[in-house]
């Protein structure tokens, strides 16, 4: 830290003031001579003054590491010594007026390990607000346990269906309430017209290439389960500080010297609670690639996709209510045409195995059957998106009658309890977003008009980061 102190003279400038403005008035006296000879003064005692300013300047830099005094006057010592008004002045008022200023210089040291600090503190309170939610939701994130254990009581066509419902409503409901750390990325009304192509683009490169006779499932279920092991990491965190002791949360781990300056870690410390749900991520992960059949390993890969589903829910936001209805629409569009035009969903949804869907033990398999009942990942992201979505609109409007999340929870139910029973009624693979979208955004505009406020639901934005700051 550098300190910095300023003596000024303040008494002396103003005589300066006082003594030109008299010296102007005599017009008797004052003659294009001395004009030009005051002129030459003036430019003079700025230049003095700016060199002075420069210097003070490289001093205060080359002692910026050093606690040091520098004082900066305005000498006018001849000043008041050749004119009579200044020294009149000078015998009657205060000499001098010090004025301290402490000026903090941070090395870019200092500044890095400041910002490491406040962000570890931003962390920890994050996670003690995650761990409190989950708290608040146990009943949900223990229906989340409980129903693992269906498979081991029968395969039977009801069982999946019961699992199915459990895990996505309910998965749709903690995500859509979780708390999250860092701001969730905002999508644009661009992206979204164009996510019906993107994801287009990207089944029907599978397709071709499955239908080539080149088999991507290795490549992408590698890239697919390392972010798994990552989304494991962090949403099982605020899990596990309900039920370990507190010193969980806030234990850390030195980190030898040498690493820690390569990974450029200051402070050299790393948490607890991290490193644990860490190696249960790579754990998860090694067990989904044991050398064993899918059939019995099928919840590790639903436990990845869980984590999958939890994370993306949390990191994205859809920003406005236009928004949400325009990827909705445009991704209803899509997932009836992929379904019931062609045969390109079916085929990548069974050929492609990796932790991007729901799985459940069929109760009859053959050779040429695949063995699982399926429920996509995107039919819990993406009505889950707006589901969440529906409770940032909840906190701002506050309706008077019905909770707008609340009622699009309770419409996403609605909405994939139909698609399972036309399931059962057509014996046929169904587009679950074919009921799952008009369900979610038709219930929200009818909570609008029943709580008189449609139109604001309608037009309904998030505030995004900037604006919050300009704010």
């Amino acid at each position: 830290m550098t300190k910095v102190t300023i003596s000024i003279t303040w008494w002396t400038m103003m005589m300066n003031c006082i003594t030109t403005l008299i010296t102007l008035s005599s017009s008797t006296t004052f003659t294009v001579e001395a004009f030009t000879t005051f002129q030459q003064q003036n430019q003079q005692n700025k230049f003095m003054k700016s060199f002075t300013q420069q210097q003070l300047y490289r001093q205060q830099q080359q002692n910026k590491k050093h606690n040091v005094i520098l004082f900066a006057e305005n000498d006018t010592k001849e000043d008041v010594a050749t004119n009579p008004f200044a020294s009149f002045f000078s015998n009657i008022l205060p000499k001098e007026k010090e004025v301290e200023v402490e000026v903090i210089i941070e090395t870019e040291e200092e500044r890095t390990l400041r910002l490491s600090l406040e962000r570890r503190a931003m962390l920890a309170s994050g996670e003690i607000r995650r761990a409190e939610r989950v708290k608040e939701d146990a009943l949900p994130y223990l229906l989340l346990f409980v129903i693992q254990f269906l498979p081991l009581i029968g395969t039977q066509r009801q069982y999946s269906i019961l699992y199915f419902l459990g895990l996505a409503i309910t998965t749709v409901y903690v995500g859509g309430r979780q708390e999250v750390i860092d701001k969730p990325e905002q999508v644009d009304r661009k992206s979204v017209l164009f996510a019906p192509i993107g994801a287009s683009v990207g089944i029907g490169v599978l397709y071709i290439l499955l239908k080539a006779g080149i088999d991507p499932t290795v490549l992408y279920a590698i890239l697919v389960t390392l972010f798994g092991a990552l989304a494991i990491s962090d949403v099982t965190v605020p899990i596990l500080r309900n039920f370990l002791p507190e010193e969980f949360g806030v234990a850390e781990i030195e980190v030898p010297e040498g690493i820690a300056k390569k990974i450029d870690l200051n402070p050299p410390t790393l948490p607890v609670d991290g490193l644990v749900t860490l190696g249960l991520g790579l754990l998860c992960t090694a067990v989904y690639w044991a050398p064993v059949a899918m059939t019995q390993k099928f919840l590790i890969s639903n436990a990845i996709a869980w984590a999958l589903a939890m994370t993306s829910l949390g990191a994205i936001s859809l920003g406005s209510f236009q928004t949400g209805a325009i990827l909705l629409l445009g991704l209803f569009c899509y997932d009836i045409f992929w379904v019931f035009g062609t045969d390109v969903m079916m085929t990548v949804a069974t050929k492609v195995e990796a932790p991007i869907k729901f799985l459940y033990t069929a109760p009859t398999v053959t050779e040429d059957k695949y063995p699982f009942s399926v429920l996509g990942l995107g039919d819990v992201v993406i009505p889950g998106l707006f589901v969440r979505f529906m409770s940032k609109v909840d906190e701002v409007l506050k309706p008077g009658v019905v909770s707008y999340f609340n009622a699009a929870t309770a419409a996403y139910a609605v909405g994939l309890i139909i698609c399972f029973g036309v399931n059962e009624i057509t014996h046929s693979g169904q587009p679950a977003l074919l009921y799952l979208d008009p369900a979610c955004v038709g219930t929200a505009l009818a909570c609008g008009a029943v709580n008189g406020q449609l139109q604001e639901v309608w037009n309904f934005e998030e505030e995004n980061e900037e604006e919050e700051e300009l704010a």
